[in-house]
């Protein structure tokens, strides 16, 4: 069962903002990440945090973006401002399931891609005029 659960997407207006929520459960204090991915394309990377709280993001959203997390609380946050029409596109939040390291990211957002192996079933960001 899935257990990073996330929230907060929706329609947006361009120039506006939105917060996504991810329920992280035990993964907290691990790399995690939010992609997304827009119809007829590739799934791409967004943000990354690490145990430490280091961040990385896409070059399309630095600036715009902020990756954060409340470790008290188990979240991770995405808050979005800025929007632009092609910010549409399904989130997901993505956790490192390995539990060896020490929960480091290492690197951009893309970087990630491949030992994040927990995903949650995305939560739609709409943005239009």
């Amino acid at each position: 069962q899935a257990r990073l659960e996330e929230s907060g997407g929706g329609p947006a207006q361009v120039g506006g903002g939105l917060r996504l929520s991810c329920a992280a459960s035990g993964y907290i204090y691990y790399c995690m990440g939010w992609f997304r991915q827009a119809p007829g394309k590739e799934r791409e990377g967004v943000a990354t945090i690490d145990r430490t709280g280091t961040s990385y993001y896409a070059g399309s959203v630095k600036g715009r973006f902020t990756i954060s997390k409340d470790n008290a609380k188990n979240t991770l946050y995405l808050q979005m401002n800025s929007l632009k029409p092609e910010d549409t596109a399904m989130y997901y939040c993505a956790a490192d399931e390995r539990r060896t390291g020490g929960g480091y990211c290492y690197g951009p957002p893309e970087n990630s891609y491949n030992f994040l192996g927990l995903w949650g079933q995305g939560t739609l960001v709409s943005v239009s005029s």
